[in-house]
């Protein structure tokens, strides 16, 4: 564990939407269920790049609810995770696999992942960022005090309330994030 005066900043990162395709019904994101399911959006593997090489720490934090639901296995989803970081370079996963209704800390909006991250990685979250497709996650970021970053695919939901800035991808994201160290 690094000193608690050597933090350092994080890009938190929704998975479903953001890292990998989602699979749509009615205008509504689901995730993939299986191995075949998964397609890695273009521009992932670049942006996870451009963030370690300018000294940010990478953490996915995804809510899982179909597998309190039993739609889905832990097995499953820790595949996927496992195929996500082999095609990614992706390492840290934060992962709640509670229902709505359980009212669990973990579940975004709550900040549970998040913070756990935090503490597992000596993470400074003032100086870190959340990258996210639902109104959850980017509330899940400014609950904590990170700048946050929209990806807006027309989900049949509720948007996020600002503050936040609305990105077409992970790498557009990754960019602004990193023009903005240079800038300094």
């Amino acid at each position: 564990m690094r000193p608690s005066g050597n933090l350092q900043p994080a890009v938190f990162l929704d998975r479903d939407g953001v890292i990998n395709r989602v699979i749509m019904h009615k205008q509504l994101p689901y995730p993939p269920r299986r191995l075949e399911e998964l397609a890695i959006l273009d521009g992932v593997k670049e942006a996870v790049s451009l963030l370690h090489n300018h000294g940010f720490i990478t953490a996915v934090v995804t809510n899982q609810p179909d597998i309190a639901r039993g739609v889905s296995t832990l097995d499953s989803v820790m595949d996927l995770h496992k195929e996500i970081s082999s095609k990614t370079g992706l390492q840290n996963f934060y992962l709640c696999v509670h229902d709505e209704r359980d009212e669990c800390e973990c579940r975004k909006p709550n900040t549970g992942l998040i913070k756990k991250a935090v503490l597992d990685l000596d993470l400074d979250i003032s100086n870190s960022f959340m990258v996210g497709d639902r109104w959850k996650d980017i509330e899940a970021g400014q609950r904590v005090g990170c700048r946050c970053f929209y990806i807006d695919n027309n989900y049949l939901e509720r948007r996020p309330i600002q503050p936040f800035q609305r990105v077409t991808s992970l790498l557009e994201a990754a960019i602004i994030i990193t023009e903005g160290i240079n800038a300094k």
